[in-house]
């Protein structure tokens, strides 16, 4: 039985924004005890993600649809082999959110990935 994680991405701003609105989203999850990850694109000033058993990934700052989707399949793929119910995924620039979504519908994301409201 494949699991089906549930997908949000969160954009726009600056890191530690983005940071903050994604903690805010955590506590109700873990007291349900949802299994959770976390992809941030660049890094804010702040380190907001202590809890070790939150894998939080950091990629380096670029757009990934613009830069060919490599380090996104990458961590991807890993964070998939024991999959989350819920992952956040943070990029910087929010014109690019509707290329990010795109690339998660395809295959073979598209089987393990359902994709949530954004915050922008």
């Amino acid at each position: 039985m494949t699991v089906v994680t549930r997908v949000t991405l969160v954009a726009g701003g600056d890191a530690d924004a983005r940071e903050k609105a994604i903690a805010e989203r955590l506590a109700p999850l873990q007291q349900a005890q949802a299994s959770l990850a976390v992809i941030l694109e660049g890094g804010g000033e702040i380190d907001i993600f202590l809890d070790p058993t939150i894998p939080a990934i950091r990629l380096a700052p670029a757009c990934p649809c613009c830069v060919g989707n490599l380090a996104m399949r990458v961590t991807l793929n890993r964070i998939l082999r024991n999959p989350p119910s819920q992952l956040f995924i943070s990029i910087a620039q929010a014109a690019h959110l509707e290329a990010v979504r795109d690339a998660l519908m395809q295959e073979p994301y598209d089987q393990h990935l359902t994709l949530t409201e954004n915050i922008i």
